[in-house]
This record gives C-alpha cells, sequence and structure tokens, in this order.
C-alpha cells in the first residue's frame, strides 16, 4: 500500500512538473522584447482613442458592442494586430463562445501572440499580447469546457484586430523605424566607418 501511495504520489509530481514547463514563461528577463518600440504620442498618431485606450492603455472595449457584432458576421479570413500589422488569428480558430467579446481557441500559426502572466484587479490571468509590438488583445482562459480542440478561450478586444478577408491583401507591417530605432541604426554606421547623411 505504501509503495502504490509512493508511486502515485511520484506519478503526480511528474503531471505537475510536465504542466509546469507548458505554461508561459513569467519572468521578465525571458519575455522577449517586443520589435516594435513607439511613444505614446507616436502610438495616439497612429490609433483612433479606443484602439489606443486598449492596446497600449491595457483597457477593455465593452461586450456586445457594435464590433463585435461585425466579428460575429466575419466569413473567412485572417486578423491581424491594429498596431503593427502582424498576423494573430484566423477564421479557423474562431468560435463562438457567448461571452461578448471575439473567441478563439487558439492563435494562428505564425505564432504572433504572446501570453502572460497578469496579476493586476487582484486576479491572476493570462494576458495576451502583440509579440511584435506589445500591443494589449485581451486574455486567455483554460478548462471552461468549449468543445474545441483546446478547451482554451482566447477572448479578445476587437478593436485590437484588423480583419482581412480571404484573398485580401494583408495590411503592411508597421516598420521598425521609430526614432530611437533611427539613432541606434545611425551609431552602428559611425562604428563601421560609413558616413551618416541628414
Amino acid at each position: 500500500m505504501k509503495l502504490r501511495l509512493a508511486l502515485l504520489s511520484a506519478l503526480a509530481a511528474v503531471f505537475c512538473i510536465a504542466q509546469a514547463e507548458d505554461k508561459p514563461k513569467t519572468d521578465s528577463k525571458t519575455m522577449p522584447k517586443p520589435e516594435i518600440v513607439k511613444s505614446e504620442d507616436e502610438w495616439k498618431k497612429l490609433l483612433s482613442t479606443e484602439q489606443y485606450e486598449v492596446t497600449r492603455m491595457r483597457g477593455t472595449e465593452r461586450p456586445n458592442g457594435a464590433i463585435y457584432h461585425e466579428f460575429e458576421q466575419q466569413g473567412e479570413g485572417t486578423y491581424y494586430c491594429v498596431c503593427c500589422g502582424a498576423e494573430l488569428f484566423t477564421s479557423k480558430e474562431k468560435f463562438h463562445s457567448g461571452c461578448g467579446w471575439p473567441s478563439f481557441y487558439d492563435s494562428s500559426k505564425a505564432k504572433g501572440v504572446l501570453e502572460k502572466v497578469d496579476n493586476s484587479h487582484g486576479m491572476k490571468r493570462i494576458e495576451t499580447v502583440c509579440k511584435r509590438c506589445d500591443a494589449h488583445l485581451g486574455h486567455v482562459f483554460e478548462g471552461e469546457g468549449f468543445k474545441t480542440p483546446t478547451d482554451r478561450r482566447f477572448c479578445i478586444n476587437g478593436v485590437a484586430l484588423n480583419f482581412v478577408p480571404k484573398g485580401g491583401a494583408a495590411p503592411k507591417l508597421l516598420e521598425l523605424g521609430s526614432a530611437a530605432v533611427q539613432q541606434k541604426k545611425d551609431e552602428v554606421a559611425k562604428e563601421g566607418g560609413v558616413e551618416v547623411k541628414k
């Protein structure tokens, strides 16, 4: 009996370790840095007020709004980041969850979505952001019992998404050129002996 209990405890420990390895990394030192970094003023020039509040200030749009009803009517296509144009989701992963926000059971194969631990508002959740520009997209929830291949629900703010119907042209990716990036390029060029023209 003691041997059986010891074996079950060991198996449970191995299972817990395996599960922990599948979770998103929470150490800020191991999180990839976004490729696109802009000042608040630069983002405000590119985005609507609501897009800025949601994607840059980590806000949440109201549920069951006009954007959500548009999402529900959209057919086949791809969803891109409204801030930088990175691919995030496709209609293949879309499903109706009834929560009032766009729902997907997984991100697209482009792997443009990053998951981060979010302990804000007294809750422990997993935040989803655009890997390329760190735009807040929403949160992902697990084990809610949806009959999807992953039993996960990416609950996403519709204003963070740019939908392109199947066959349409993908949005142009936002270039890496901010003032800080250009300054770094100039420094590297000078170090390499290249004359920088202004």
